[in-house]
């Protein structure tokens, strides 16, 4: 059960966002009854805060003017908030990558030792990639199970969700059963977030989408192993298997290029999905605002293109082919002059 003094703390933190708390609201955020929440505010009261109770249809309590609240006053939430806000944040204004290295760094110093430990768990390298798109959400208990798995170097038991995130049901034989893991890496790239794993199973490096991941802790401990060809940047974003499924667009479409897979999955944007067909093919299944994005995506390339589907995709491929034919023929030839 919560201490007293950890609850009190977490309610402090939720009254210091300067909204009025219905009762119930606190209870329910707070997983305790109402007649608890009643004791710690006596309890906050006692020890000088100014809990005030607004009366009304939209009353309830908030915290009155000239309070101060003890500093760095985060619970483990807000702790993994600000992990995740620090360690993602935009990297594209100059020199805030060092700034918000050297924040993070404070705030752990600032922190006590069990939230500093949440924020560690959470050590992860963003990969720098031009085509960020939006990612599903994922449950910040796994990210917490998995980047605490990585920092203290603890076996993960992890099972594969389904597209839409729910289990799979028993015996269904379309999913593999939960696997041992040893996970090394936790990288963000291209939006989404990515667990450099050894599988114990079959003896692979492999690279899993979290949100796709029911991790399990334990407490079994591993060596870290060398990753193959030492580059983790590389490793991940030529890795055509990563769990990848494409992103919500209003067209989508798929083609087969004359390139191994490991060179397109590290330039396909992200949420496309890459499909290794031998060694030196691949399909490449992506998405775009118009067929004739689609088509310019493909054409970045530079390779043979063949069994382009859908039929749109095929139209928009003939369009650009006869605007840039007709681009050449005028270049070629000169404009006619009077």
């Amino acid at each position: 059960m919560t201490s007293t003094s950890h609850r009190a703390l977490r309610l402090l933190s939720l009254l210091g966002s300067r909204r009025t708390w219905p009762l119930r609201d606190l209870a329910a955020r707070l997983a305790i009854s109402e007649r608890t929440v009643r004791r710690d505010l006596d309890t906050l009261r006692e020890l000088g805060y100014p809990v005030t109770s607004v009366r009304g249809p939209d009353g309830g309590y908030r915290l009155g003017t000239g309070y101060v609240l003890p500093p760095l006053l985060f619970d483990h939430d807000q702790a993994l908030a600000m992990a995740i806000a620090l360690q993602t944040a935009n990297t594209s204004v100059f020199g805030l990558q060092d700034d918000t290295a050297r924040a993070l760094a404070t705030l752990q110093q600032a922190m006590p030792e069990t939230l500093r430990a949440v924020m560690e768990s959470l050590r992860l390298t963003k990969l720098r990639n031009y085509w960020e798109f939006p990612a599903p959400p994922i449950d910040p208990a796994a990210l917490r199970t998995v980047g605490t798995a990585v920092r203290l170097r603890h076996v993960l038991v992890a099972e594969f969700l389904r597209l839409d995130g729910t289990r799979p049901a028993p015996g269904d034989q379309d999913f593999a059963t939960a696997r041992r893991l040893e996970p090394h890496h936790l990288v963000v790239w291209a939006g989404r977030w990515y667990l450099i794993a050894y599988d114990l199973e079959d003896r692979h490096w492999r690279v899993h989408r979290v949100d796709r991941l029911h991790p399990r802790p334990t407490t079994r401990s591993f060596t870290l192993r060398d990753l193959p060809g030492g580059d983790l940047a590389l490793f991940v974003m030529s890795s055509h298997d990563r769990g990848d499924t494409p992103a919500a667009w209003q067209c989508t479409g798929s083609a087969r290029l004359n390139l191994p897979a490991d060179i397109v999955a590290r330039w396909a944007p992200g949420g496309s999905v890459v499909e290794h067909l031998d060694t030196n093919h691949c399909r490449l299944t992506l998405g775009a605002w118009s067929w004739a994005g689609i088509a310019g995506i493909l054409a970045t390339f530079d390779t043979d293109l063949t069994e382009v589907h859908p039929p749109d995709l095929l139209d928009a491929c003939r369009q650009i082919a006869h605007r840039y034919a007709a681009m050449t023929s005028t270049e070629l030839t000169g404009p006619v002059r009077p």
